[in-house]
């Protein structure tokens, strides 16, 4: 079934996937009598069985998170609760019980109306979304609920920031515990043919020291599964400049470790550029996590769809064509929310490139000349892995135009689309020759399911994709030598910033990355060395 487990660490990251479990639970099928959806749920869904032998179906995924950072989201939900809660202490002590317990969180309107079943729950707002939990419309398995107690959620007494407080977290618990044997393990062993681990975590504080150690024993367990790894980031610029410079190194670390483990690392930022038809509320985590996670599912999907008339891509697959010289593993998301009112500009150049005998991924996948497949780039109105000023959409594009693409996939969904049918072989022999040319490996994938703006979903569109309740998305994945000038400029703060003992090691392992995405890296020399 090319399943796909999920490992949330930390609150942010619980934050954008919980959208994306929302979305994933909105393409279920419960009305037979209409075409079943392009979705294959049991990519990332598992069936069950709850205490009273009902069938069940929860994400595949494990959620960690602080004392605190889980709201009102109890680890034996209305799915699996039996209602006794005193057996396991009972069990174990024959005295008398003293409970001492926090003061409980309320539950919020929201989700009193979804356990209501009421048809139009209350309408979220910033101030109403406390907890990623208070939006969540999934129920999840017991086993996916891990709470950290060493540390609680928004501490400014021990606060969980620095790089090093992570990697030590994860050494205790694993010494503990055994995480893989206790948590991820027994998910794997449910799969009948894994396509991936994916891991969400903030890349820019102590989550991002954890998540090192912890992709470091999955590579260590499983050696030839695809480890795809999202790091979260905040925007530059944002909060005091002591705590500014500390998650900047924290980023430096967390992109030297896990991008050489990894199959790809995609960091994830809010965009410097906001087009006109998005309004985002930086200060809220709601509506930010929102905006990435419709980014990340949308170029995501081909690795869900259902086989049949549409290309289908294992993230395999993707890896393939972004890694094309095999040293690049660091992708840059980029996003498009089609504007109805511009008439789909960026969706109409795809679906045309999709049918040019002359671009690089049509259907006849001919050879082309490097200017061509510059043309057929897509210019997308938001980075998300910049982290770079930019204040119109016209620098944006000049931007893009100064750099190399060494690799990219886009996804392209909720537009009009006709099936055709893909010959693998003609596509892979296409792709060995634009290596071998020094050209882009471009790929595109296609799917008619718009994405949707469900109640749970933040008000940041224009107000006719709101009053549609879909939206029509352009994303892309891209290795780039923009990476270069990112992870040089982090090299030069490390170097003054980070301890004599770390600087030699970090500044050195940044600097290889950036070897690797300097254009022309790989060629045996230029024509100026020839002279």
């Amino acid at each position: 079934m090319h399943e796909i487990v999920t490992l949330q660490l930390g609150h942010r990251a619980n934050y954008l996937t919980t959208h994306f479990w929302n979305a994933q639970e909105s393409y279920f099928d419960y009305d037979t009598s209409e075409e079943p959806s392009t979705i294959d749920h049991d990519v990332h869904f598992r069936a069950g069985q709850g205490p009273k032998g009902e069938d069940t179906y929860t994400p595949r995924t494990l959620i960690y998170d602080l004392k605190g950072g889980f709201g009102t989201l109890r680890k034996w939900g209305d799915l699996y609760d039996t209602g006794d809660t005193d057996t396991d202490t009972q069990n174990l002590w024959e005295g008398s019980v003293v409970k001492q317990q926090d003061r409980p969180i309320s539950q919020s309107a929201y989700q009193k109306a979804l356990d209501e079943g009421l048809d139009e729950p209350p309408k979220l707002s910033p101030q109403t979304v406390r907890y990623w939990s208070d939006f969540a419309r999934v129920f999840y398995h017991p086993r996916s609920i891990v709470q950290i107690n060493d540390y609680e959620l928004g501490s400014t007494i021990v606060p969980f920031e620095k790089w090093d407080s992570g990697e030590e977290l994860f050494s205790k618990l694993d010494k503990d515990h055994d995480l893989l044997d206790r948590d991820v393990r027994p998910w794997v062993e449910e799969c009948d043919q894994m396509q991936a681990i994916q891991i969400f975590a903030s890349a820019d504080d102590a989550w991002g020291g954890f998540a090192s150690k912890y992709v470091e024993s999955l590579r260590d367990e499983y050696g030839k599964t695809q480890l795809w790894f999202w790091g979260l980031e905040d925007q530059v610029g944002q909060g005091q400049r002591a705590k500014q410079l500390i998650r900047i190194v924290n980023t430096a670390q967390s992109l030297r470790a896990i991008s050489t483990l990894a199959s790809m690392y995609v960091p994830l930022a809010a965009p410097s550029y906001i087009p006109p038809h998005v309004e985002l509320d930086r200060s809220s985590q709601w509506h930010v996590s929102g905006l990435l996670s419709m980014a990340v599912e949308s170029t995501t999907l081909p690795c869900r769809q259902r086989c049949g008339g549409i290309r289908r891509g294992f993230l395999s697959d993707l890896e393939a064509a972004l890694n094309a010289n095999g040293n690049q593993r660091i992708a840059e998301l980029q996003c498009s929310v089609v504007d109805p009112s511009t008439q789909y500009p960026a969706t109409k150049e795809a679906l045309q490139a999709a049918n040019d005998s002359r671009i690089a991924g049509s259907k006849n996948q001919n050879l082309v000349c490097e200017d061509e497949v510059e043309k057929a780039k897509s210019r997308l109105e938001m980075s998300f892995s910049t982290g770079e000023p930019s204040q119109t959409a016209l620098s944006l594009r000049q931007w893009e135009r100064s750099n190399h693409v060494f690799g990219r996939i886009e996804s392209i969904r909720g537009v009009p689309w006709v099936a055709h049918d893909t010959d693998e072989e003609g596509e892979g022999i296409s792709r060995k020759r634009r290596r071998l040319a020094s050209l882009p490996s471009v790929e595109r994938y296609y799917n008619p399911l718009p994405y949707p703006l469900l109640d749970s979903f933040p008000e940041i569109l224009s107000t006719h994709a709101s009053s549609t309740k879909t939206a029509a998305i352009h994303g892309s994945l891209s290795t780039t030598s923009q990476m270069s000038k990112r992870t040089k400029g982090l090299q030069n703060i490390v170097l003054r910033m980070v301890d004599v003992a770390e600087r030699e090691a970090l500044s050195n392992g940044l600097g290889e990355i950036a070897d690797a995405y300097e254009e022309g890296w790989d060629s045996s020399g230029s024509d100026e060395d020839s002279d």
